[in-house]
């Protein structure tokens, strides 16, 4: 493959996700909270284990 039919393809390929992938049911703000909530919990947990300090 060269590089104009390769761009070509990806110009395509980007041209086709005309609604931005992402699925009616999920919610920015929970995804969000969520994985805040996780990040929270591993650090709570990392800090529980690391008592020597």
């Amino acid at each position: 493959m060269s590089l104009a039919s390769t761009a070509a393809s990806l110009v395509t390929l980007a041209e086709g996700a005309e609604h931005g992938g992402n699925h009616e049911s999920l919610s920015p703000y929970l995804t969000g909270f969520g994985a805040f909530g996780a990040l929270l919990l591993l650090l709570w947990i990392t800090t529980r284990f690391n008592r020597d300090r």
